[in-house]
């Protein structure tokens, strides 16, 4: 990373994760037609950590996130969240569970300002009802309070004052990362999952929000799961990583070291290129 970089980030970014299991996958295979996506993956996350799982495109990384939050059943295999299994719950009742994930592609709601769209983040705490409506001036109101408290000190954390009154869609795109970033905080979770954060942002971009990803991890209990290209961010923030190609793993551990291995430089630059590569080495 940049010298601009290195001021943002600690010295040493990323410590080490708690012993606790947060997220524990075991077996996970995933097809579509005869095409196996997910061939057999194991995958251990400890609570506290920032753990990131990488790998060229077509390597089963969405996929994978897909089988975790429930939008695809996986076709063997279990995923246990906090000790609990959750294999096949429906996305919603896994979100209730204190699971939060932004999308590769910005899923805001255009028409809508900055704070408006924190505040749908909040939407797994709200119970709505027909005797809170009749009584709304007592109990719903209170409650909506509430919610709004909290959304604003998320607009704090992460910086977005100045903008909370703009529309979504008139901010850059840095900022509306930052505000799918901050919508996903608002749902308090406890276990985040990031599906390339920093799609599309310049260098200063990026900076910022690895720093916001730290803080969210050290100030708010969050374990982070990170899918993400840029290879910098992920040495200099993820505790440990999985590499996945063609829906294997073929890599995990340090990132420095999983991405140093010939498995994972032949994945990314092909075979004639990762013997040169190896032959380059002193």
């Amino acid at each position: 990373m940049t010298g601009e970089a290195a001021r943002l980030l600690p010295s040493s970014a990323a410590s080490p994760g708690g012993t606790e299991v947060a997220l524990a996958c075991a077996g996970i295979e995933r097809s579509f037609g005869g095409l196996r996506a997910l061939k057999g993956v194991d995958l251990e996350v400890r609570r506290g950590e920032i753990f990131g799982l990488v790998g060229p495109n077509g390597s089963g990384k969405t996929t994978m996130v897909n089988v975790m939050t429930g939008f695809y059943p996986p076709n063997r295999g279990s995923v246990r969240l906090f000790g609990r299994d959750i294999t096949g719950t429906a996305p919603h009742a896994i979100a209730r569970l204190g699971v939060a994930r932004t999308f590769q592609n910005l899923a805001l709601f255009k028409g809508l300002s900055v704070l408006d769209n924190i505040l749908l983040g909040r939407h797994v705490h709200m119970r709505p009802g027909a005797l809170a409506s009749l009584f709304y001036w007592t109990w719903a109101e209170r409650e909506e309070f509430a919610h709004r408290r909290i959304v604003e000190e998320i607009i704090d954390f992460m910086q977005l004052q100045d903008i909370r009154d703009e529309p979504v869609e008139t901010i850059p795109m840095g900022l509306q990362k930052r505000v799918e970033l901050a919508r996903a905080l608002a749902a308090e979770p406890s276990f985040l999952i990031l599906d390339e954060p920093m799609a599309g942002m310049n260098q200063e971009e990026k900076e910022y929000i690895a720093r916001f990803i730290l803080d969210a991890r050290d100030e708010r209990d969050v374990t982070v799961f990170l899918i993400e290209h840029h290879m910098d961010v992920v040495t200099a923030i993820c505790d440990r990583i999985m590499v996945l190609s063609y829906g294997e793993v073929i890599a995990e551990g340090e990132p420095r070291a999983a991405m140093a291995d010939p498995k994972v430089i032949e994945a990314y630059l092909g075979h004639r290129a990762a013997s040169r590569h190896a032959g380059a080495r002193p």
